[in-house]
């Protein structure tokens, strides 16, 4: 059988994905329904983390555990990846030794070159580029609130980061139009932008991006490693909070998200989390779900 990763989204078809979805809210019915569901007995999930996270590590470590399967935890300084072990060793033998492999790191040429080489499934839990994980939660969420996303307006505020450019796949991938409000300076990756453009646009103004919008989503102004650009960026992006004001603009229906940890007073107001509009713990519990249903269709 061909091994399948999943690095990006659209490793997966339209309609694959729509089903990880669907098995992603079944899974949480089953969880609540107190029914277990052990299909990895006797299976292990490598985790190499070259940046560090909450949500990601315990989904991965809860979802294995509840499968009935194990996972091992593993920071550069556990393994001879952060003593310059090349990547392309370092996946030939752990894949050998575990089912599939996470990887939280820097470059996304580190998810790719591990996964050229991987004999097991690998997932890319977050590089600099893409975080589709995410992303199956967020439409998961929006799914069970609102159901299908397919033809929606789904509106990205702020840094044009690997959370906005995963978005752009999944305007591809879930068919549904996405604008994109960064200020100058701050867009995604132009070459994702142009190659979707019949469903993806760029905005400045956010006034104007969250008219008519199903759905407003923000992330951090300043992303792990980008720390010593706080100051700088805090200026760029100080038009661009998100806050019950500016969800007042949009659709009367619309969902807010944030993929977590939000800074409260910059990227978003300090009441946006707790406004009625706002669907992040919901969100953010859905990593677990969406990342389970992943592994059982990879695996």
């Amino acid at each position: 059988m061909t091994v399948r990763h999943f690095l990006t989204l659209r490793d997966l078809s339209s309609d694959e994905l729509g089903y990880v979805i669907q098995r992603a809210i079944e899974l949480k019915t089953m969880l609540r329904n107190g029914q277990v569901h052990e299909p990895f007995r006797g299976k292990t999930l490598g985790m190499v983390f070259e940046k560090s996270s909450t949500r990601t590590r315990v989904s991965f470590e809860v979802g294995m555990n509840q499968f009935g399967g194990s996972s091992i935890f593993l920071s550069p300084r556990d393994t001879q990846l952060g003593r310059g072990e090349p990547i392309e060793d370092s996946a030939r033998v752990l894949s050998r030794m575990v089912d599939a492999v996470m990887i939280r790191t820097f470059a996304h040429s580190t998810v790719e070159t591990f996964a050229a080489h991987s004999s097991v499934p690998v997932i890319n839990a977050l590089t600099d580029d893409f975080h589709p994980c995410q992303l199956l939660a967020d439409i998961q969420t929006f799914v069970e609130h609102r159901g299908a996303i397919r033809g929606k307006r789904v509106v990205w505020v702020g840094d044009g980061n690997n959370m906005c450019n995963s978005y752009i796949n999944a305007a591809r991938q879930f068919d549904f139009e996405l604008v994109i409000c960064a200020p100058e300076g701050f867009d995604p990756r132009a070459d994702l932008v142009a190659e979707n453009s019949d469903r993806v646009r760029l905005e400045r103004d956010p006034k104007a991006a969250v008219q008519n919008a199903h759905l407003v989503v923000t992330d951090v102004w300043a992303s792990m490693g980008q720390e010593e650009e706080q100051a700088q960026r805090e200026k760029a992006f100080r038009d661009y909070q998100v806050s019950p004001a500016l969800m007042d603009l949009a659709d009367k229906e619309a969902l807010f998200m944030h993929c977590l940890p939000a800074h409260r007073g910059e990227e978003i107001s300090h009441d946006m989390l707790d406004d009625p509009r706002s669907v992040v713990w919901d969100e953010a519990e859905n990593r677990l779900h969406a990342q389970k249903a992943l592994l059982e269709f990879l695996l």
